[in-house]
């Protein structure tokens, strides 16, 4: 009884919270954040922005410039990134994809499905960011999304990271314009 007591008021706060972070200095800890409230970006941002060893990404739809931004700054302190992203929703004029390989960030695209619909980055061997949550202007702003990060859950990280090492390798590379 408790426990479905427990897990009520779990919901209940999830829901009507913008962003939640739970930890503690021994287990496993989340944080949540939603679009269009803008939380569900500065999750993503603080993730990157405490990344110390690497951060692979798998995209869908990626045009967002403050996250672009923020792996790069990564990439500048000595983070190893990697992205693999959808090759038709990051062949239009402008992606992110283009600005990131252009600064020299491992990108490939995969067209091998009728979309690669991931939204996902690794962080550090330890942390999961997933959610509905595409790496856009107009998730942020527009739409009603969703970002989970788990920390702490190597086991996770690593079915997770397994699946980024099999698209990446079946990807092509993009290589920069200049």
């Amino acid at each position: 009884m408790n426990r479905h007591i427990y897990g009520f008021g779990l919901t209940a706060l999830l829901l009507t919270s913008p962003l939640i972070s739970m930890a503690s200095a021994s287990t496993s800890a989340f944080s949540v954040g939603f679009s269009p409230s803008h939380t569900a970006l500065a999750v993503v941002l603080e993730e990157i922005n405490s990344a110390q060893h690497t951060i692979d990404v798998e995209a869908y739809s990626f045009t967002s410039k403050e996250i672009s931004k923020a792996l790069i700054r990564a990439k500048k302190r000595g983070v190893d990134v990697r992205i693999v992203a959808d090759k038709k929703a990051n062949s239009a004029r402008y992606s992110s994809v283009t600005y990131l390989a252009n600064h020299k960030v491992p990108v490939r695209l995969n067209g091998r499905y009728a979309i690669m619909h991931d939204k996902v980055m690794l962080f550090d061997g330890v942390t999961l960011q997933t959610g509905s949550f595409n790496y856009t202007s107009a998730a942020d702003k527009n739409n009603a999304e969703n970002v989970l990060v788990i920390r702490n859950q190597p086991q996770l990280v690593a079915v997770y990271q397994e699946e980024f090492e099999r698209l990446w390798q079946e990807s092509t590379p993009k290589a920069a314009n200049y």
